[in-house]
């Protein structure tokens, strides 16, 4: 069976609906209200790749925060990004929590940097080499 999506959550729908719209040039797919717990989700994707990020905001959530990285269950989330070095740039510019600059793995290996979504969902940046 496919993989299909993965889900985070959010404090705030839009500016996370933007933030992944403007640095991953992802689209919102579907946005629906979920009564039965009280959320609302949004699936933005890629063109031509068939993979969904689900965005969901618990409307009744009153507290939010992430575990300290070493305690967190779920990991990160990584993009295939061009221009790494200027994507970091820009994004640190625009206020955007880099928590490891870019750096190579090994002498010919990709080039990676880690940054932190608006609700602190780690995200991993990795430019093919």
């Amino acid at each position: 069976m496919p993989f299909v999506h993965v889900s985070i959550r959010t404090s705030n729908l839009e500016r996370s609906m933007q933030f992944y719209q403007k640095y991953f040039w992802m689209k919102m797919v579907s946005r629906k209200e979920i009564p039965q717990n009280d959320a609302v989700i949004a699936f933005l994707e890629t063109e031509g790749i068939p993979f969904r990020l689900e965005l969901t905001l618990y409307k009744s959530q009153k507290k939010f925060e992430q575990a300290p990285y070493e305690n967190r269950v779920f990991d990160h989330l990584a993009f295939s990004v061009k221009g790494i070095d200027e994507l970091v740039k820009k994004m640190k510019a625009d206020g955007v929590t880099v928590t490891d600059e870019p750096f190579n793995l090994g002498p010919t290996g990709n080039r990676i940097a880690f940054i932190e979504d608006p609700d602190g969902t780690l995200i991993e940046l990795i430019e093919k080499q």
